[in-house]
């Protein structure tokens, strides 16, 4: 027999700082066309405290650089969860788009375009397996756009993310199965690509690399500061965390059989 004592090393601690999690998909080949997402403010937190703590009482908008047209967000309650106020205008391919978030008299920056993503061709449930025997299968069929580098954020649903590049499928059609975990007969499961720009490739690479899919959202607490696009223009010092991004989208869903 043996026993086990668990032990918390102090480890240390710093003043909170801004997280900003504002992603936005834009799904053209849908009828109506929309545009989803939010702007999530939370305040980082020690390494052994699992929850966020929201941002209250922000300022939040998004401008278009080109027209000078402004979209003013509010918060949901309490919940440091910032909704447009009214309905976006569809974003342009060849415009720019600036997030503002002024919290605690200081405020935030962060710039971006619209990406572009290609449709998804097909998704099946397939027949393998991995150690266990229970996983589902479930296979993505895309077509790269040949005439440019793209780079994808696929959302497996389920708070699951893969970035992937076309390095090595460029203008090809590609396939790749993922695997899910306690997966029953009847569940719904919807597969989203999302075209994000390498920047945000890259930090979306590590992010999953650090958090692990443990079914909690890639903008949980992380071993390490991991700086996106957002500035702090009062402050520079007091840089934020998260990202700002724009992405087409394209999506289709399966029932597991």
């Amino acid at each position: 027999m043996s026993c086990e004592d668990v032990i918390q090393v102090d480890l240390p601690t710093s003043a909170p700082r801004l997280v900003i999690d504002a992603s936005f998909s834009v799904f053209f080949n849908e009828f109506p066309s929309t545009i989803e997402g939010s702007v999530i403010l939370k305040l980082s937190a020690p390494f052994y405290q699992e929850e966020l703590e929201p941002a209250n009482n922000a300022t939040v908008f998004i401008t278009n650089t080109n027209d000078g047209n402004i979209s003013q967000f509010e918060e949901n309650g309490d919940t440091g969860i910032y909704e447009p106020i009214e309905p976006f205008d569809l974003p342009n391919f060849n415009d720019e788009y600036e997030l503002t978030v002024v919290y605690d008299s200081e405020t935030y920056k962060g710039s971006v375009n619209l990406i572009p993503a290609v449709p998804i061709d097909e998704i099946s449930q397939g027949e393998g397996t991995l150690f266990t025997g229970d996983e589902t299968e479930v296979l993505v069929k895309f077509t790269d756009d040949g005439s440019r580098d793209d780079y994808y954020l696929f959302d497996l649903d389920f708070d699951l993310y893969l970035p992937t590049e076309d390095r090595f499928y460029q203008g090809e059609q590609f396939v790749f199965s993922y695997f899910y975990e306690d997966l029953e007969p009847g569940k719904e499961v919807t597969i989203t690509i999302n075209g994000v720009d390498r920047q945000f490739y890259n930090y979306m690479t590590i992010l999953i690399d650090q958090s692990g899919q443990n079914g909690g959202g890639p903008f949980e607490s992380v071993p390490s500061t991991i700086r996106g696009n957002m500035v702090n223009t009062t402050n520079p010092d007091n840089y934020p965390l998260g990202y700002f991004s724009l992405a087409e989208a394209n999506r289709l869903s399966l029932i597991i059989e």
